[in-house]
Formats: C-alpha cells, sequence, structure tokens
C-alpha cells in the first residue's frame, strides 16, 4: 500500500524547486531503473509483482498495484516500477571538461529548452561516445521526468554541466577548438573537423545566441539537399547533433 505522503512527494518532483530542494529526480521502466542503479542512490522503488526488484535495496522497494502506480506515474502508461534517485554530481570540475576537450570531443548546448531534445540529445552523446554536456543555465533541467525518460538510461552514463557559457569561453584554453552549427557556417564536408573540441548546437526557435556567436572559432553548416532546392527553414536540434557527432567521430577514423 502506498501512503498519500509518497504519492505527494512524487508528484512534487515534477516541479523544479522540490528536485532542487531535495536533490532528487524521477525514473521509470525496468531499463532506465537498472541503468541507474549502482550510478545513482535509491531513495525509494515502487512496483508491482511482475518487476523483478533483485539488486535494489530491500528496504526501499514497496510493492505497489499497477492501479496505485498510474496513480503516481508520469507516464500514460506505467511500467511495472517507478523509483526516485539521488540527483548525481558530476565528479569532475568543468574546466577540466574544457581542458580535455582538446582529444574528446564535448558537447555545448545553449538554450536547449524543449524536455525531450534534451534527452534525446543526451542518449545521441552517449551513442558516440560523448561523455560530457556542457548546459547554459537556459537549458531544461536534466533532472525533469520528461528529460529523464527521453535518454531512455543515457542519463547513467553522460555527465550533464550547468554553468555560463560566455564565461566558459573566456576562460577556456586558447587550443581547444569550438565548433558550432550556423546557417552562415562552410558546409559540412568541406571544412576539416578535429579529434576533439567544444560542439556548441543551440536553441530549438533561435539558434546559437549571438553573444556567444563571436566565439565559434569553426561554423559549420548542415547542407540541404539539392542545392538551391525550397526546403525546412532548419533541422531539429536532436537530428542536427546526430549529424554532427557522426561526422566528427567517423572524421577521426580517417
Amino acid at each position: 500500500m502506498i501512503s498519500k505522503n509518497l504519492v505527494k512527494k512524487v508528484h512534487q518532483l515534477s516541479m523544479k524547486k522540490y528536485r532542487d530542494l531535495t536533490h532528487l529526480f524521477v525514473g521509470e521502466g525496468p531499463k532506465i531503473c537498472r541503468d541507474l542503479l549502482g550510478k545513482s542512490r535509491v531513495e525509494t522503488v515502487l512496483c508491482t509483482d511482475e518487476f523483478d526488484a533483485a539488486g535494489f535495496p530491500g528496504d526501499k522497494v514497496v510493492l505497489v498495484s499497477e492501479e496505485e502506480l498510474r496513480k503516481v506515474s508520469f507516464l500514460q502508461h506505467p511500467q511495472q516500477v517507478l523509483c526516485v534517485f539521488h540527483q548525481m554530481e558530476p565528479a569532475i570540475a568543468i574546466s577540466d571538461v574544457v581542458a580535455q576537450s582538446i582529444d574528446h570531443l564535448t558537447l555545448v548546448l545553449d538554450g536547449v529548452q524543449d524536455p525531450g531534445n534534451m534527452g534525446t540529445i543526451i542518449r545521441i552523446a552517449d551513442w558516440f561516445g560523448v561523455e560530457h554536456i556542457i548546459c547554459s543555465h537556459q537549458c531544461a533541467d536534466v533532472w525533469n521526468n520528461k528529460v529523464v525518460q527521453a535518454t531512455m538510461g543515457s542519463i547513467a552514463r553522460v555527465t550533464i554541466h550547468y554553468t555560463d557559457l560566455i564565461a566558459l569561453m573566456q576562460s577556456k584554453p586558447k587550443d581547444v577548438p569550438v565548433y558550432g552549427t550556423l546557417l552562415d557556417g562552410e558546409p559540412l564536408g568541406t571544412h576539416p573537423l578535429s579529434r576533439g573540441g567544444l560542439l556548441v548546437m543551440g536553441n530549438e526557435g533561435k539558434g546559437i545566441s549571438n553573444d556567444l556567436r563571436p566565439y565559434i572559432d569553426h561554423p559549420i553548416l548542415i547542407p540541404s539537399y539539392p542545392e538551391g532546392r525550397e526546403t525546412a527553414d532548419s533541422l531539429n536540434v536532436g537530428v542536427a547533433t546526430a549529424i554532427m557527432c557522426h561526422e566528427f567521430r567517423r572524421n577521426a577514423q580517417i
């Protein structure tokens, strides 16, 4: 039996102010919860009899009915288990991440606000072996339940940092290149890509902010085909991120 206080506590975690206050977040479904197991400390596990709770702390497991799980779940179709986890703190300073980017690709997100896009980009980063994402304070909260679900468990393997991007660019080592997708950039495939660097992806509607553009050393355009054909104004930021990450990884193998 699930208590009213526990239902209230989980529902409050849909709001950023309570996530910031408690340093907790919600993950749902067997895959996400198991991926996070061992990476994030478990606060509570709500699961039905069908879920195999092996590996989860026994004193944290609360058996609930499917009806009770539906009442507390953020999903339209609950998936046997909902876990409340402690938020994971980065184990490395942002300055060290930037310094290491001379040899390792790091994503920089400038105002990506849609939770679905944010989660998708984290999943893309995980696929292409990008271990760190640096976000502006205007980006969606990574612990938002919609972001967590969209990562499909990749949140367990990609570290997210939030900072002032202008200050970051002003203090970064000069030998760390900065790439960014811009409509006035050089077509992808015609501009050489380095092994590492900072790859800036912009807001869904506005792209990379005007204040940040002067720091882009290598502006890149993802061209549409064929040249001159009327087409969409832009690509979804998640799609654009996947294309860019693929090109960086392909270039590293050449």
